[in-house]
């Protein structure tokens, strides 16, 4: 069982406040995955992309990380900076972990729904597995974003179907889970990705010229629009109504 220092308690909460900053838009679920691998030297590389479930009236599709700075109109290499802040904060978690096991997990898996935090970790041997980087990646999708075989190719159905077979009892894995206490956190609008340092938090200080965000101008969500098109129809059926009950009576006086 991983121990949770308050050091590490503290670490979950910037990531926390990092993957709400990062996020442009309104969401219901999000799943990360990160990997760090310690290479000769004391050098650590690995991978880190999140996916996040927009909100909305209906399920919509997975956003990946990579996408979102074309997607909302950002500076691409600006926002692929906080990516880079946001896998320090990995490793920096990874590091603390450290200190406290001999060891120390491989890769993990963050979920936040439900305003639950949660976090899987794995201590597979990632350097001498038989998957790759991208056959991993297809394996969380699968685990994770519910990618079922009938919505994959044929070479990915065949590393699904090799994967599932596997006996993976050995593996050790943990988990730790926490209720999310965070507030008055706002997404992204400005940003200058030096500041993080030395505010300590996730609000970064809007840049010198004020810039806004492309499509930042009186954007409305799924459900605003939904309330005002079910009011116009309410208002389109009062209105025929008394159009009915108008020319009804205009009828009857004549009669009389």
């Amino acid at each position: 069982m991983l121990k949770t220092t308050r050091k590490i308690k503290g670490i979950y909460e910037d990531i926390q406040k990092m993957l709400f900053y990062m996020i442009p838009e309104k969401w219901e679920e999000l799943y990360l995955y990160a990997s760090v691998i310690e290479r000769f030297g004391n050098v650590e590389t690995g991978e880190l992309f999140f996916y996040y479930i927009p909100k909305g009236i209906l399920r919509k599709n997975p956003v990946n990380v990579y996408e979102i700075s074309s997607k909302f109109n950002l500076e691409e290499g600006e926002y692929l900076r906080l990516v880079e802040l946001l896998y320090d904060k990995i490793k920096e978690l990874r590091n603390e972990h450290k200190k406290q096991e001999r060891k120390t997990w491989s890769n993990l898996t963050i979920i936040i729904k439900n305003m639950k935090f949660r976090v899987e970790y794995d201590y597979e041997d990632i350097q001498n597995s038989e998957f790759d980087s991208f056959q991993r990646h297809i394996i969380w999708r699968s685990k994770y974003l519910n990618v079922g075989m009938e919505k994959v190719n044929k070479a990915e159905r065949t590393i699904l179907e090799r994967y599932y077979n596997m006996d993976r009892t050995s593996i050790k894995t943990d988990e730790y889970e926490e209720n999310i206490y965070i507030k008055d956190v706002k997404n992204m609008v400005d940003y200058q990705t030096e500041n993080y340092e030395t505010t300590q938090n996730v609000e970064y200080m809007a840049s010198k010229n004020d810039k806004k965000r492309k499509n930042q101008i009186l954007m409305m969500d799924e459900e605003q629009w939904f309330y005002i098109i079910v009011l116009y129809f309410c208002f389109f059926i009062t209105i025929s109504l008394l159009n009915i009950i108008i020319f009804c009576n205009s009828k009857l006086h004549k009669k009389i």
